[in-house]
């Protein structure tokens, strides 16, 4: 088990999570729940999904759900390019959340290959 707040990889999570949350916040009242529930869904996922891991017993476990963050990102991503096309996520915020995403995935991928080698030991 370790401290999640050590990690500089949920940091950037944390933060993305929030900065998505402003941004749905700023979509259109009507016409875009859904799509604003899976962007905050996903986004909020990547962190907790940290978090729960470090809460894990093993290495292999903690690996698991690093992987599912991976695989959230990915959503959060395509979700992010879903709300500038449908002209909702001004340029500028899509830019800025879509490469925050891209670095938090990133580090999420070398997370997750340093908890795996250290299955491996």
């Amino acid at each position: 088990m370790q401290d999640y707040r050590k990690l500089r990889v949920w940091s950037l999570a944390h933060a993305l999570a929030l900065d998505v949350r402003q941004a749905t916040n700023r979509f259109p009242r009507t016409g875009y729940a859904s799509l604003r529930a899976q962007m905050t869904t996903a986004a909020e996922s990547i962190a907790c999904n940290i978090v729960e891991g470090c809460g894990a017993v093993s290495q292999p476990e903690l690996a698991r759900f690093v992987e599912i963050s991976i695989k959230s990102s990915s959503e959060l991503q395509y979700q992010l390019q879903l709300a500038r096309d449908y002209g909702v996520l001004p340029q500028g915020e899509w830019d800025k959340l879509s490469v925050a995403t891209i670095n938090t995935r990133r580090m999420l991928c070398g997370f997750r290959a340093k908890v795996r080698a250290a299955c491996s030991k």
